[in-house]
C-alpha cells in the first residue's frame, strides 16, 4: 500500500498507527459501510466533517460514525456564534480531500480539529487515511497530539 500524506505525517512524528485497507463502494461513502468492511463497531470508526464558522472560518470536526455533529456545541467551543457544514463542492478546494477520503491529518491548510470526548472509549479509532479505501487506525491521544486537536462532546 502506498503511504498516504496522514501516514507519512504521523511517520515524521514517530507515532504508531497501523493502515486498513477495505474495497471502496462508490455508491455508499457512509461510516456504516467503512465500519463493516473494517470490522469495527461504527463508534470507532470516526468521520471527519468540515465546517465553517462565522468567526473562525474553517475548522474539522471528528466524530463517531452514527453520530451527528452538535453545530450549537461545537460554535460555543470553538468561539463561534455559528457554524455550517461547508458545501460539499468546497471540500476538496478547502482540504484537498474527496468526500470519503477526508483527513484530519494532511489537509492543505492546518485547520483548527475538535474531536468527540467518546474517543477515549476506545484503545484505538479509525480515521480516514485521505484516500477512499484506507483507515488509519490509532490510539485516541496519537490522534489528538498529532493535530493538536480540541476534545469537547461535540455530538448529539
Amino acid at each position: 500500500m502506498k503511504k498516504t500524506n496522514a501516514a507519512r505525517i504521523l511517520d515524521s512524528m514517530n507515532i504508531l498507527y497501523e493502515l486498513k485497507e477495505y474495497p471502496v463502494d462508490e455508491e455508499d461513502l457512509g461510516a456504516e459501510n467503512v465500519a463493516a468492511k473494517v470490522g469495527l463497531p461504527l463508534e470507532q470508526v470516526f468521520k471527519t466533517l468540515v465546517v465553517e464558522g462565522d468567526k473562525s472560518g474553517v475548522l474539522m470536526a471528528v466524530i463517531p460514525g452514527g453520530r451527528e455533529l452538535d453545530l450549537k456545541a461545537l460554535a460555543s467551543y470553538s468561539g463561534n456564534k455559528k457554524v455550517d457544514m461547508v458545501p460539499l463542492k468546497d471540500v476538496q478546494k478547502l482540504t484537498g480531500y474527496i468526500r470519503g477520503g477526508v483527513s484530519p491529518l494532511g489537509a492543505k491548510k492546518a485547520y483548527p480539529v475538535y474531536v468527540d470526548e467518546s474517543l477515549d472509549e476506545w484503545p484505538f479509532i479509525a480515521v480516514s487515511a485521505g484516500i477512499r479505501g484506507c483507515q488509519i487506525l490509532i490510539h485516541p491521544s496519537d490522534l489528538t497530539k498529532s493535530v493538536q486537536a480540541r476534545v469537547y462532546g461535540i455530538c448529539r
